[in-house]
C-alpha cells in the first residue's frame, strides 16, 4: 500500500527544512564552555563566525593608540575609513591632522602625524591562553573609557562595509567596565588591547552589546600593520596591571596621549 501523498510532501518539506537548518550562517553562534589556561589553538575555519556591518562613512570618533613616538598611530579601519579629515585630539577643541593608510585587506588603519606620543610596548611573540585577562582603555562614547576582558577563543569577523572580507580575529568576554554604564561601548573601536603585562596584543574592532563581547585583531595582524609602515614593535617592557588599578593606568595612558581620541570630520 502507497502511502498518502500530504505524507510524501511532509516528508519531503521535513528534509529540505533539515538541509536549510544545517546549512552554516554568518552570524553570532552561541559560545561554548572553554578550558582556562589553555593555550589558544591556531585559526580554524571552524572558528565562530561573527558578521559586523557598519553605517555609511561619515563623521564620528573612536580611539588610537601610539605605536612610534615619531607620530604613528593604530586605530580600527572603521573609524577612519573614508573620512575627508582625520584628526588626534590633543586637548579639548584641539587636535593634530592625521594621514591614513588602510592596511590592505585587514581591520586596522595607520594614522601619521608631525609629532608624536609614548609609545605602548607591542607584545613581541604572546603566548595566547584561553581565559586570560585583557584590557581596552579609549574613549568610548567619546568619553574616557575602559574595558576589562577575558579571552575566550579565535573567531572569524566577516566584515559587510565596501566589499566583503573576513579575518581571524581574538573573542573576549567583558568583564568589567569603568565608568560602569550600560549598553553600547561605541567609540572604543581603535582602542589597544593590552594584557596583564601592559603589551599590546592586537586592536579593538568591533562588539557585541547584547552578550558583552569584544572582538580584536590578532597578533599576526597587528605586526603586519606595523610592517607596513617600517615599524618594529617596542621592545620596551610594558607596565603590569592589576583588577585593582586598570582604570588608573588607562587615565595615565590617555594623558600623556598614548591613547587618544581620534575624530572623522568632513571635508
Amino acid at each position: 500500500m502507497h502511502p498518502p501523498r500530504w505524507l510524501l510532501y511532509l516528508g519531503g518539506a521535513g528534509a529540505l527544512l533539515g538541509l536549510v537548518v544545517a546549512v552554516p550562517m554568518i552570524g553570532n553562534r552561541p559560545e561554548r564552555t572553554v578550558p582556562l589556561g589553555q593555550p589558544l589553538p591556531r585559526a580554524s575555519l571552524l572558528d565562530p563566525a561573527v558578521w559586523v556591518s557598519a553605517p555609511p562613512p561619515g563623521p564620528g570618533a573612536g580611539t588610537a593608540f601610539s605605536v612610534a613616538e615619531r607620530g604613528v598611530w593604530l586605530t580600527a579601519r572603521h573609524v577612519v575609513e573614508g573620512c575627508g579629515r582625520t584628526v588626534i585630539v590633543t586637548a579639548p577643541g584641539r587636535g593634530v591632522a592625521a594621514e591614513v593608510r588602510l592596511t590592505p585587506g585587514r581591520e586596522t588603519a595607520v594614522l601619521l602625524t608631525a609629532g608624536g606620543a609614548p609609545a605602548l610596548p607591542v607584545a613581541a611573540d604572546p603566548v595566547l591562553r584561553q581565559g586570560q585577562r585583557a584590557f581596552h582603555p579609549g574613549f568610548p562614547r567619546q568619553k574616557p573609557g575602559e574595558a576589562a576582558s577575558r579571552l575566550l577563543r579565535r573567531a572569524r569577523l566577516w566584515v559587510g562595509w565596501r566589499g566583503l572580507r573576513a579575518e581571524p580575529v581574538l573573542s573576549f568576554a567583558e568583564t568589567a567596565r569603568a565608568p560602569a554604564w550600560r549598553g553600547s561601548l561605541e567609540g572604543l573601536s581603535g582602542a589597544p588591547v593590552l594584557d596583564s603585562h601592559g603589551e599590546v596584543l592586537g586592536v579593538t574592532v568591533a562588539e557585541n552589546p547584547r552578550r558583552r563581547r569584544l572582538y580584536a585583531t590578532t597578533p599576526g595582524s597587528l605586526r603586519a600593520a606595523l610592517a607596513t609602515v617600517g615599524v618594529n614593535p617596542s621592545a620596551r617592557i610594558g607596565r603590569p596591571l592589576d583588577d585593582a588599578d586598570w582604570p588608573g593606568a588607562a587615565d595615565r595612558l590617555r594623558a600623556a596621549l598614548s591613547v587618544a581620541e581620534v575624530e572623522c570630520l568632513k571635508a
